[in-house]
Parts: C-alpha cells; sequence; structure tokens
C-alpha cells in the first residue's frame, strides 16, 4: 500500500525517512540510522570564498518555485559518482503531496532563467529534514544550502537534519549524533512553536543570509 503523505509525517516525527533501493524500484524502505548527520544552526560554517560567492548574488535564490522540478534534478543519474539514487517515482509523488499540504520546501538557484541548483526537504514543527541537492554549476547547490540555513534561523527552527554524514557537508559543520542524542533534539524540536519557513521573504539577497547565520554563531 502507498505512502501517504500523513504517513511520511508520523515517520519523520519517530526520527525515520523512506528511501527507494534504486530509481527502478516500485516500493520504500524506513531508514532510522544508527548515527544522524545534524547541522547545528547556531554554529553553522560558511567558507570564506562561498560567502563571497552568496554576498555577490552570483544566482537568482527562489523559494518553491519548481519543487517537482528539483526533485527530479536530484533523482537524475549518470556518472561514475551517480550510477544510482535513492529517489523513485514513488518518492516524487509523496514528496509532492507534502509540497501542496506545505511541509516540504524547495530553494532554487537559477542563473538566465535556467535552473542550475537546488535542494528540497521537509519542515514539520521546528524541524527541518533536509533531504537532497543537486548541482548543475559549481557552488550553485552549496548557496542553496546557506540560504535555507539563513531562511531556517530567521523562522525559528531548532533542527536542521541531514540525515548521514558527509566529508561534502562537514566542511559547514555537520556532526554525527547518536540516534540516541537525534531523539532528545528532535524531540524538543517537536515541540517548540512552528517554524515559519517564509520569515525572510521572498527574493532575499546573500547579505542578508549571511546576516541572519552570523548572528547566531
Amino acid at each position: 500500500m502507498p505512502f501517504t503523505a500523513e504517513d511520511l509525517i508520523a515517520f519523520y516525527r519517530r526520527g525515520a525517512f523512506p528511501m527507494a533501493n534504486g530509481r527502478s524500484s516500485d516500493s520504500l524502505s524506513l531508514v532510522d540510522p544508527l548515527w544522524r548527520g545534524v547541522f547545528p544552526l547556531d554554529r553553522f560554517h560558511v567558507p570564506r570564498r562561498l560567502a563571497r560567492t552568496v554576498r555577490q548574488d552570483r544566482f537568482e535564490v527562489r523559494i518553491d518555485t519548481a519543487f517537482a522540478a528539483v526533485v527530479a534534478a536530484c533523482a537524475e543519474t549518470g556518472g561514475k559518482d551517480r550510477e544510482d539514487t535513492w529517489i523513485n517515482a514513488e518518492i516524487e509523488r509523496v514528496y509532492g503531496e507534502l509540497h501542496v499540504r506545505g511541509n516540504a520546501h524547495s530553494v532554487e538557484t537559477w542563473r538566465e532563467g535556467a535552473l542550475v541548483g537546488g535542494l528540497y526537504g521537509v519542515s514539520i514543527g521546528a524541524a527541518f529534514f533536509g533531504e537532497s541537492m543537486f548541482s548543475r554549476e559549481t557552488d550553485a547547490s552549496k548557496v542553496a544550502l546557506v540560504h535555507l540555513v539563513g531562511r531556517l534561523i530567521a523562522g525559528g527552527y531548532r533542527l536542521l537534519d541531514a540525515q548521514f554524514h558527509t566529508d561534502h557537508l562537514a566542511q559547514f559543520g555537520l556532526e554525527e549524533i547518536s540516534r540516541g542524542e537525534y531523539q532528545t533534539l528532535l524531540g524538543a524540536a517537536l515541540t517548540r512553536p512552528k517554524g515559519v519557513f517564509s520569515a525572510l521573504g521572498a527574493g532575499v539577497g546573500g547579505s542578508a543570509v549571511l546576516q541572519a547565520i552570523n548572528q547566531t554563531s
């Protein structure tokens, strides 16, 4: 039986999330890792060179204008580092439902009218669960991540879950914590007032985003 948007919200509230075994798979499995990658929002690190790129507004950053396109781009395969993906048609369908409900968001980077990078994730309470990101130009997904963090901080979020620890994300201050520690952070975030994803509004520039981040670090 297919998962519903309500099912996904219940899974996230328990600390689990769905993944497919591959792009062609027709089913989903629930994952609850022993170790979790999370971004402490008060210690998020923006490398100096990237901060310069964000401040220059090299990309146009949009919010929730092309959610389905972002998910589809994250699902693209090809190349030695991305021979398959955990995003299948069922993931695209049910996360689309979450987006319509207002529980899933995309941060998109555009250049000259073309979508060149972005990310998407799920918002529940004061927790945001990052799902996937993609980049077709240098720094396009990194700029989206910085804009996401600034938006979460301004909106009163308490948890940014990245699911797994990677060397790529470690440069931004990602920490790996145990399942028990994660459950404590998750429970606290879910009992806080609901985060306001739109707190920064639309069309906010990179300088304002960096200011929001620096105020907490």
